[in-house]
């Protein structure tokens, strides 16, 4: 089985407030509100996924979510949807269907069983209209798969985490949300000031670098994303490879961004420390490693 992950890009703009009520009544799921957003998540507890070894749960990046933004339309959104290989056609034609725009399918591991892909579209309008737009999809995932994904047991319960995670942090230079035995960290690009169509993008919006740790200080894995400016790849590129750190994939979220962005997905095995030290000289080719790091919860 191959499971895809589908992301869901929207214009944002500063106009008026979120009828965040209405998204909640049309989508029939409860969000979290950060700075006049609203984000939507959705755990796939139903698909058990292992990667040399690991279990893949939710915080490891096994979590579908949606998040709105107000616009002058109204309201766009932004999103992360696990995708089975039986959903991948039906959900990509609702997504045509609902007149989204698909711009990157991408995976975020290797030798992973099943495989694990994503998916980024795009588009805006009035809220409502993109609520029931959201809710079509998402109900689209649920017919194809036969149960809602939040409801399954396979990847429900918490991993084995004894890492000294304060000594992470200190390498890393940041702290880290323990969910479930994973340990996330969420870095922001406040040194960049994203646009797409013209409209801002924010942190929350998935414009940030992640790393989630899970295992022993001796044997450990971590999986994450890197969101990088066009000079700052091959830098990055290599201080993840010289450090023992797969790059498992190389990407694009939006097509009309300015500045161009290009993201990398990475996953590597082994001594804590050591991959702490990886990620922290990776981190140090992108502006925001230069400047100190920001934690920011997704």
């Amino acid at each position: 089985m191959i499971v895809l992950f589908l992301t869901v890009c929207f214009h944002y703009s500063s106009h008026g407030q979120l009828d965040t009520t209405a998204i909640e009544k049309i989508t029939g799921l409860k969000g979290k509100s950060n700075n006049g957003e609203y984000k939507i998540t959705i755990p796939q507890n139903d698909l058990s996924i292992e990667v040399d070894g690991f279990k893949i749960i939710p915080p490891m990046g096994l979590g579908t979510w949606i998040a709105f933004a107000p616009a002058k339309e109204g309201a766009m959104i932004m999103g992360d949807l696990v995708l089975t290989e039986t959903d991948l056609k039906p959900v990509q034609q609702e997504v045509i269907k609902q007149d989204l725009t698909i711009t990157a399918i991408h995976n975020h591991f290797v030798r992973n069983h099943p495989n694990v892909l994503y998916m980024h579209i795009g588009g805006s309008g009035k809220t409502n209209d993109m609520a029931a737009k959201a809710k079509a999809v998402l109900e689209k995932i649920k017919q194809s798969r036969g149960t809602d994904p939040s409801k399954g047991t396979a990847s429900s319960e918490a991993v084995a985490n004894t890492l000294d995670t304060k000594k992470l942090d200190e390498i890393i230079g940041s702290k880290a949300e323990m969910s479930k035995g994973v340990y996330k960290y969420s870095i922001g690009r406040p040194d960049v000031k994203l646009k797409e169509h013209g409209v801002p993008v924010s942190t929350f919006l998935g414009f940030n670098t992640w790393a989630a740790f899970q295992g022993s200080p001796d044997h450990a894995a971590v999986a994450g994303d890197f969101t990088m400016l066009e000079d700052e790849v091959a830098n990055v590129i290599k201080a993840l490879v010289e450090n023992g750190i797969e790059v498992v994939a190389v990407h694009n979220h939006m097509v009309h961004e300015q500045p161009r962005i290009f993201f990398l997905h990475y996953w590597g095995v082994g001594n804590a420390e050591q991959l702490a030290k990886g990620l922290k000289a990776a981190l140090d080719q992108t502006g925001k490693g230069k400047s100190g790091s920001e934690k920011m919860k997704m």
